[in-house]
């Protein structure tokens, strides 16, 4: 008797396909309202959720699999989209313009703020289960526990809006941008050799400890049954969309400053409280923002479109399956979490996007003390994972695990 052979990669979610263009093309029509600029911006908002999706490029994941397990196929896909965009940002912040749009880079000091306020991303990253794109393309790609903890970023990134005349005059060094300091020649050539040896050094490790190292141009990953793009792929695509953000807003990509802005909108809109009077957005930029029409912020438009591309993904590759039913320990984790990732990405002035990803490409210091904070954050929250008992798989997956 003849067997047909069956493939096994899922089908296409097609309601869920339909249902993602239909939420974009009605955002577009939106945003295309404010300028062509706001439609490309969001048009690569969508394909930065679909890019994040397809790679599963969570950082969260890739910290815990550098601290917990010395694996370093994300790490090192980290590091080939930070070199990528650098090289692609640098020259272009040096000439001062892509073509007639001015550029500017994401410089902010470093100091005790970006410092402490990294450290509390880190340790919310492994409670919350991601970072700020991680949080909006698992939330967008149908993680209901992933929208309770983007729920309570909001609250926790309003709140430290809050109380912005604390933690703003916390010490701190004059904003240094090493491309201004060193030039451009000096200042590739540093992060060449600081890249090489971030690079080496991972390979060593994961090395020692598994014999082996993991591809980062091909998936070897259970994610390779449903065709998640290797990291290397990912990784790439997402330096240059970062680019492109560059290009046509005159900054790099930024994503955490939106939920402070949108908690404020939702507090002045209820009358709870009058935001316009906070010190946080005294600031002119953070005022113009806060008195516009959230499909005029550029942050927001690219926020709100990273989860619509990232459901497109997940549709596409028939991931589209939300688990309503979430462990106390898990709904807990996520609502602290949350609240951590809030409140140090706007202390730190920045996710690992805005801080580490667009700051060290710009050439600023503080994205790398951002970073090193972060991680010692990562290795808090991974000290702290087993009290929330997230390193145990849903009871769903244990039964599928003990049957095959």
């Amino acid at each position: 008797m003849a067997h047909t052979l069956v493939s096994s990669r899922p089908r296409i979610q097609f309601a869920v396909v339909a249902a993602a263009i239909v939420l974009a093309a009605f955002g577009g029509s939106f945003v295309v309202t404010n300028g062509w600029r706001s439609l490309l911006l969001w048009i690569i908002g969508l394909a930065l959720g679909y890019v994040l999706y397809r790679g599963t490029f969570g950082f969260a994941a890739g910290f815990r699999a550098l601290l917990r397990d010395g694996r370093t196929a994300h790490v090192r896909a980290q590091l080939l989209m930070i070199a990528a965009a650098a090289l692609l940002f640098l020259p272009a912040l040096d000439i001062g313009s892509v073509g007639s749009q001015p550029v500017r880079g994401f410089v902010f000091p470093a100091g005790t703020a970006v410092a402490l306020g990294a450290l509390l991303f880190g340790i919310g990253m492994q409670l919350g289960g991601g970072c700020a794109s991680g949080t909006l393309y698992s939330a967008g790609g149908g993680s209901p526990r992933m929208l309770i903890t983007l729920a309570f970023m909001i609250a926790g990134a309003t709140l430290a809006a809050f109380h912005a005349d604390w933690w703003s005059t916390l010490p701190a060094l004059p904003a240094l941008s090493l491309l201004n300091t060193l030039g451009l020649a000096s200042v590739l050539a540093l992060y060449a050799l600081i890249g090489a040896a971030l690079w080496l050094l991972a390979i060593k490790l994961e090395r020692r400890r598994h014999g082996a190292v993991q591809p980062i141009w091909r998936r070897q990953d259970e994610a390779r049954s449903y065709g998640a793009w290797p990291y290397a792929w990912a990784a790439l695509a997402l330096a240059l969309l970062n680019f492109a953000t560059l290009a046509i807003a005159g900054r790099p990509w930024g994503v955490s400053q939106a939920f402070a802005l949108w908690g404020s909108k939702a507090l002045e809109a209820t009358g709870l409280s009058e935001p316009a009077f906070w010190a946080f957005w005294e600031q002119p930029t953070r005022a113009a923002a806060l008195h516009r029409e959230l499909w005029a912020d550029t942050t927001s438009i690219m926020d709100i479109a990273v989860m619509i591309g990232a459901l497109l993904a997940a549709g596409v590759a028939a991931r589209f399956a939300p688990q309503w039913r979430i462990a106390p320990a898990h709904v807990l984790a996520s609502v602290i979490g949350g609240l951590l990732l809030g409140i140090g990405a706007i202390i730190a002035t920045g996710c690992n996007i805005s801080a580490m990803f667009s700051g060290i490409a710009s050439g600023s210091l503080h994205g790398w003390l951002w970073l090193v904070s972060a991680l010692l954050g990562n290795w808090l929250g991974l000290t702290l994972r087993p009290l929330f008992r997230l390193d145990q798989p849903p009871i769903a997956h244990r039964t599928v695990l003990q049957t095959t």
